[in-house]
């Protein structure tokens, strides 16, 4: 009996103390919030006020003191060293991967140097720290078959160091957030190390315009190869509120992707509007440009295709008896590109027609820029594995521009399977090959290249692409004939002296005014 009591109470007497405890712990807790807000408040504040203390002081002193003294030496020397009049400055970071954007960035310096000789300096802003300009150029001449070694004193590069600010890897989370901050700051370091009198933007960093503008009032040019935000986005948005649950349950979630969206694109078309002249390169870009922009004053400007010695190559037909047959993919090796959904649509072919299985080769030629890359094509040998096609399809490497002419020549098919492709330089020089291209339905293949059914074909999917490309194999020699001339007839419009014309003639006002 006294030994229930006893254990009664001592139940109690814990429950008591624990009661106590958890009180305390609560209202420690309590407190302890309280106080670190207070504080986190404070800091906060002191944080802004002392930023907007910086801001007031630095920012002043930078614009109208160290910019023009800056200025003005980089004009000393471009005057007095170099003996040219103006300098003109292109901000690529990345400039020996040897892409498309290198050769519209190359071909746009020689056409300037060609009408302009001695005149003009040609700057380049470049993260690539380890090339110089000699091995640069002797690269160019390698890879686009563009001489330039003959103007290597009027091209001087500036190495930034802080590039890796805009690689993606870099940042774990938030990494466009994270890339568009570092191209402001990267921009920053190029304005920094030289101010030129004209800066063109030709690798799409429009977040670097205001350091340019602002503070050191240089004459803005971009040539725009890809909105970094789409007009059509809300659309997507509004697809994913449909079909996602979890943001079905949590709407707060997409209105605040929304807003971040509206706040971003406002951002995004304030920085564009710093431009002087905007080119666009497809009409899926100059209509996204304008709706975002708010602008009208754009100029189409097709990017320079190097098709004239693809026009003159004559075409190869088919033999039924060559063991060969050659569908090729040109591109980078960078998961946008959607080369999954090549192996696959070929892959589905060999299994509707066994007969080709022997005879017929996928051939993807491309670029690696980076280790992120050389994964992405680990990933692709793997899937090649897994569907057993590893003898009919190869991989080939930085090719150079005569075996890249030849390889696709020979080919039957050219195939191109990213959406929303901005233009299509790759598209453009399959079709002066001779290849019949197999492009997917959407951006700049659909509005300015390609004619269905008369200078190629579009698809959207792996049945429609393996289907495509059955159709074009079982053709008759004539019919495919009549769809190379014609297409051959329409790419002339996308000739590099037709590019050359259109970029230099809004430039001649700038620089005559200057």
């Amino acid at each position: 009996m006294w030994y229930l009591v006893l254990k009664r109470l001592f139940q109690v007497i814990l429950f008591c103390i624990w009661s106590v405890t958890l009180i305390y712990l609560i209202l420690l807790s309590v407190f302890t919030f309280i106080i670190f807000n207070i504080f986190l408040i404070i800091f906060l504040f002191w944080f802004i006020l002392t930023l907007f203390g910086w801001s007031f002081t630095l920012i002043p002193i930078v614009k109208f003191v160290f910019i023009p003294w800056h200025h003005r030496q980089c004009r000393l020397w471009t005057k007095n060293k170099q003996l040219k009049h103006s300098s003109i400055a292109f901000f690529h970071p990345y400039s020996k991967n040897g892409n498309n954007s290198e050769g519209i960035l190359w071909t746009a310096i020689e056409s300037i140097l060609k009408k302009y000789k001695n005149d003009i300096q040609i700057i380049i802003y470049t993260g690539d720290r380890d090339v110089t300009t000699e091995e640069m150029l002797h690269c160019v001449k390698q890879r686009f078959g563009i001489d330039m070694e003959r103007y290597s004193s009027s091209i001087t590069l500036i190495y930034l160091r802080s590039r890796v600010l805009i690689e993606a890897n870099y940042f774990k989370l938030w990494s466009s957030l994270g890339q568009k901050i570092g191209s402001i700051i990267l921009g920053f370091e190029a304005l920094i190390r030289f101010i030129p009198d004209v800066y063109i933007d030709s690798m799409g960093y429009p977040f670097t315009y205001p350091c340019f503008y602002y503070l050191a009032s240089v004459t803005i040019m971009s040539y725009v190869q890809y909105p970094t935000i789409s007009s059509n986005l809300i659309e997507q948005l509004n697809e994913e509120n449909n079909n996602n649950e979890f943001i079905i349950k949590k709407s707060l979630l997409f209105k605040l992707k929304l807003i971040s969206y509206q706040i971003y694109s406002y951002i995004y078309g304030w920085c564009g509007r710093c431009s002087s002249i905007i080119y666009c390169n497809s009409s899926w870009t100059k209509k996204h440009i304008e709706s975002i922009w708010g602008l009208s004053c754009i100029h189409l400007v097709y990017p320079p295709c190097d098709i004239k010695q693809s026009l003159e190559m004559p075409f190869i037909d088919i033999d039924e008896k060559e063991t060969i047959t050659t569908i090729v993919s040109v591109g980078e090796f960078r998961p946008e590109k959607n080369h999954q959904l090549q192996i696959q649509a070929f892959h589905q072919l060999l299994q509707k027609k066994p007969e080709y299985h022997e005879k017929l080769k996928l051939i993807l030629i491309g670029s690696i820029r980076h280790y992120e890359d050389s994964k992405y094509i680990e990933q692709l040998k793997l899937l090649i594995d897994n569907l057993n096609i590893s003898n009919q399809v190869l991989f080939k490497l930085d090719m150079n521009v005569q075996e890249l002419k030849n390889q696709l020549n020979h080919a039957v098919i050219g195939l191109s399977t990213m959406r929303n492709e901005h233009f299509g330089i790759d598209i453009v020089e399959m079709m002066a090959a001779g290849a019949i291209v197999v492009a997917y339905k959407s951006g700049g293949p659909q509005m300015d290249i390609i004619e269905e059914g008369k200078t190629g074909f579009f698809a959207s999917d792996i049945d429609s692409y393996a289907t495509v490309m059955e159709t074009i194999l079982d053709m008759k020699s004539v019919e495919r004939r009549q769809i190379q001339e014609e297409a051959r007839q329409s790419v002339e419009r996308f000739s590099t002296l037709n590019f050359e014309r259109l970029f230099l003639e809004p430039l001649d006002k700038i620089l005559f005014v200057k």
